[in-house]
């Protein structure tokens, strides 16, 4: 049985419209139990981004549970070496990568509909990222800032070949311009990653509509100074966004860890641990 993390980990999840789109695009979930988020930005004509962030969601969260109940994500395949935790994770959105593509190659109205896509687990005082487009996670840790992704879009690989400054980058008008997104192609590749968590950690999923219209430094300083009520800090971060123009749909999920939550591996694998300590 997996030991519950909702006593480890403090989940709030915030959408909101904005202030010019007629319609939410944006997808969250959370599964407290199981330690894991998802946030989706969908992107098609008439209402298929707003399908395909859902599919997104509905599919993904459905299929963990179900796969963490009957194995934890900690557990090694002793064939491979790998991670359950991967493995899981990479078919899981491969599943629902065909499932969007073939929705939307089948139903004129849903044609060339897709998402981003960004997940993080969280077991064994570590996270697991899955990150598809342009939406992005960041990690506030003490007085340290930074994003743990990094987008999938034409403005990034511009930055990253030297054709303009990032500063530059604030103004263009290729920011939307994604380059891998969720079911637009009958195959895509997911960037995973792994991190180290530690208590106090507080981890903020968000969408585009935030940080295109919120600087990195105030959504810094926001998350600082309402780290103690995260409810106020979502909520607070959509009202800037949307202050400021709030030209599109704006999602935020914060994940703060509040102690350490190793895995449960049972009396035998405690016991080699404790020897190969000695």
């Amino acid at each position: 049985m997996v030991n519950s993390l909702s006593n480890a980990l403090e989940i709030v999840v915030r959408t909101d419209p904005g202030m010019v789109r007629g319609q939410n695009e944006d997808a969250v979930f959370a599964n407290p139990n199981r330690g894991y988020v998802i946030l989706a930005d969908g992107m098609g004509g008439y209402n298929a981004g707003e399908v395909a962030s859902g599919m997104a969601t509905m599919f993904l969260s459905s299929e963990l549970e179900t796969a963490f109940v009957a194995t934890p994500p900690h557990q090694i395949d002793r064939a491979t070496g790998e991670l359950f935790a991967h493995r899981c994770i990479l078919d899981k959105v491969a599943m629902t990568n065909t499932a969007i593509y073939n929705t939307s190659e089948s139903q004129a109205q849903y044609a060339g509909m897709g998402t981003t896509l960004v997940l993080a687990l969280f077991y064994d005082n570590q996270m697991t990222v899955a990150h598809i487009g342009d939406s992005r996670l960041y990690r506030l840790r003490g007085d340290d800032f930074s994003v743990i992704t990094r987008d999938h879009s034409l403005l990034q690989e511009q930055i990253d070949s030297g054709m303009i400054s990032a500063e530059d980058a604030r103004f263009s008008q290729n920011k939307n311009l994604v380059t891998r997104a969720l079911g637009v192609d009958p195959e895509v590749e997911t960037e995973l990653s792994d991190h180290p968590v530690q208590p106090g950690d507080i981890y903020l999923l968000c969408s585009d509509g935030l940080n295109d219209m919120v600087e990195d430094e105030e959504i810094h300083l926001t998350l600082q100074m309402l780290a103690a009520n995260l409810e106020l800090a979502a909520t607070q971060l959509i009202q800037m966004a949307n202050d400021n123009g709030g030209r599109d749909n704006v999602s935020v999920i914060l994940v703060k860890v509040l102690r350490d939550f190793p895995a449960d591996r049972g009396w035998r694998s405690k016991f080699m641990t404790w020897l190969r300590t000695r």
